[in-house]
């Protein structure tokens, strides 16, 4: 019997591909009977910036699961809308939640068990689509877009009285890191350069059982807050939440909940003042390799 770590022509690789390509097209068929649903009942909708939404926004959004050309591949573009839905469609959209948690169950499994049966699943996948060539010639369209695929659908679970969106751009990864750590990044680098042997000798100068943060800016993101008309039985009035994608909450007679409107792109600058009791210098210590100490 194979074993785990088998080639990806392995029956066992060959199965969680199979697998995955009928989970796939399990997400492709829920996404259409929501996207089909919608086109149904048009119900009352807010789209970001757009005065009159198509009644096909809804699917261009759902089905936009493709890398374009040159896209960074940790980029996402983002659908930035509220649906005053119904039953039946919180339940389409539920359904396309879980399709979507399935197909990101599976990929995660097959990477840790196949790891090189991934690149063969990707480049499988996207001949699932059933307007894939005609999308891939039409828009240079290049290989499906794995974090697109699978982020969730917001749905509120409670009627919902307003929605606050305000952006959200002082967002960043912290990433701890040893001193022999950023030793080695820096021996990475060209170590004949002035700026590279200058950040060598300051780490050379601190103790070695010091922990120093890695820091990355994250993009600026739509955050929304949905304030309950009702409290929850937990007792909690709001809940907030990034708003890349639609945003579906219960209908109250077919009627949206108040929406404030957001400036059309993020600040430029620093809007929420600094917590007084951040942890990190504020002058980068390895700038090469944006690298803090703790205070």
């Amino acid at each position: 019997m194979a074993e785990i770590n088998a080639n990806p022509s392995s029956p066992s690789a060959y199965h969680l591909l199979l697998q995955l390509e009928q989970q796939f097209d399990q997400l492709l068929a829920t996404i259409e009977t929501a996207a089909s649903l919608y086109e149904q009942q048009l119900p009352a909708t807010w789209v970001f910036h757009q005065t009159t939404p198509s009644p096909d926004w809804l699917r261009k959004a759902l089905f936009d699961m493709w890398h374009e050309q040159d896209q960074d591949g940790r980029e996402t573009r983002n659908y930035i809308a509220v649906v005053a839905a119904n039953d039946e469609l919180l339940t389409a959209i539920g359904a396309v939640n879980q399709a979507k948690a399935n197909f990101s169950d599976l990929l995660q499994h097959i990477k840790q068990a196949f790891p090189q049966a991934l690149s063969d699943a990707k480049s499988r996948l996207p001949q699932r689509h059933p307007h894939v060539d005609e999308v891939l010639r039409r828009n240079g369209l290049a290989r499906l877009h794995l974090k697109q695929s699978w982020r969730q659908l917001p749905i509120a679970q409670a009627p919902v009285s307003r929605v606050r969106f305000a952006w959200y751009s002082s967002g960043r990864s912290i990433k701890r890191l040893s001193v022999q750590e950023a030793e080695h990044k820096l021996l990475q680098l060209d170590t004949d350069a002035p700026h590279i042997r200058i950040q060598l000798r300051k780490l050379s100068g601190i103790p070695s059982g010091e922990v120093l943060a890695q820091v990355q800016t994250q993009a600026p993101l739509m955050r929304a807050n949905l304030f309950f008309t009702e409290p929850l039985d937990d007792g909690h009035t709001r809940r907030a939440l990034n708003a890349a994608m639609p945003i579906f909450v219960p209908d109250n007679n077919q009627r949206l909940p108040h929406i404030n409107l957001p400036t059309p792109q993020p600040p430029t600058t620093r809007t929420r003042a600094r917590r007084r009791d951040e942890k990190l210098e504020q002058d980068v210590f390895l700038p090469s390799l944006r690298v803090y100490r703790y205070r």
